[in-house]
């Protein structure tokens, strides 16, 4: 068995498909299985930005809320990576989270397995792994309920995973790994963490809330689903997270790479909830641009953010760089890319 972290158990000869291979952890998952040798196909939805992949990665546009030609697209594969999904915490039409996030789901999944792939990993989050009142690290025993998913992206992600564990139940190749938020360089879509990374940055952060979070290289979390797909066992979750850290630790990292002061006004809970309430209404009925606060957002800002990945860490023998570091690189590739200024 090779470094966790390099080479793979065994050169495989098929043919890897990625959906959402362009996405943020997906397009680091695809440069680190093209670099392992691999073949893959990338699956991204029509007009996706697809020019920083490999040249050597094939790409297939097509929705996954369309059967017909995702099954197309899923014909050949080996191993499906599942990643394709709506991240965002705010949509102005929110039954858009179940028809990518749950819906896209089912159809990736029974259309993989029903094109021959020997092996498909459903990529989960996080966020559906907190419940009301709960204290302490969560871990792989977390049991949750659909009534504790909060909001609807949430709710989706929910029933994708109860889709995605409902199949290996039954006996199909289906594995599931939770990532928790991933940071670093390259988010071109910019998802919440790299925001409010880029806000902080740009100064446009005059407040904070109090809450924890659980924070993963990107790049680790690419290796790390690479590693659930070749070690992992079907039915099983893993969990694949890195440090737990309050925002007020994230944003002292920050600002001792950048110089820019923390904010020292701290929003209380129900000031904050009331304001996301607010700025949705806002999003939802005038601008349509996505809020600077959504009500997800704050509501699992109430929750204990804090896991134990080590059980799942060390199954698959995936080793993570320091967090600091993630940040630090996170933080030149937005001045690189032009979004936040020297």
């Amino acid at each position: 068995m090779a470094d966790a972290n390099g080479k793979g158990d065994e050169t495989s000869s098929g043919l890897e498909i990625v959906t959402g291979g362009a996405g943020f952890i997906g397009s680091h998952l695809v440069e680190h299985l093209v670099g392992l040798g691999k073949r893959v196909r990338v699956i991204e939805r029509p007009g996706a930005g697809v020019d920083h992949l490999p040249a050597s990665a094939q790409v297939v546009f097509a929705d996954i809320r369309e059967r017909a030609g995702l099954a197309a697209a899923l014909k050949g594969g080996t191993r499906v990576y599942h990643l394709a999904a709506n991240p965002n915490l705010w949509a102005r039409d929110r039954g858009e989270f179940d028809r990518v996030n749950h819906q896209g789901t089912v159809n990736v999944l029974d259309l993989a397995l029903a094109a021959g792939a020997e092996r498909v990993l459903h990529t989960s989050t996080e966020s559906i792994l907190t419940k009301d009142g709960a204290t302490g690290p969560i871990g792989l025993d977390a049991r949750v309920e659909l009534s504790d998913a909060v909001g609807p992206y949430c709710r989706s992600k929910l029933l994708a995973e109860n889709y995605a564990f409902s199949l290996a139940e039954r006996g199909f190749p289906v594995v599931v790994a939770n990532p928790t938020m991933p940071v670093g360089p390259g988010d071109r879509g910019m998802s919440p963490p790299t925001r409010l990374i880029r806000d902080f940055c740009a100064g446009r952060m005059p407040a904070t809330i109090e809450c924890t979070l659980n924070l993963i290289d990107v790049r680790d979390a690419a290796v790390g689903l690479r590693l659930v797909m070749e070690r992992g066992r079907p039915g099983s979750r893993y969990l694949l997270g890195g440090e737990n850290l309050t925002l007020d630790q994230v944003l002292a990292e920050l600002a001792r790479l950048t110089g820019v002061s923390p904010p020292r006004i701290r929003v209380p809970y129900q000031a904050a909830l009331a304001f996301a309430w607010l700025d949705e209404a806002w999003s939802d009925h005038v601008t349509g641009r996505p809020p600077k606060a959504t009500v997800t957002g704050v509501r699992l800002a109430r929750r204990i953010m804090h896991f134990d990945s080590r059980p799942s860490l060390a199954e698959i023998g995936l080793a993570l760089r320091p967090i600091a570091d993630s940040l630090a690189d996170s933080v030149a590739w937005l001045r690189t890319a032009g979004l936040i200024s020297d």
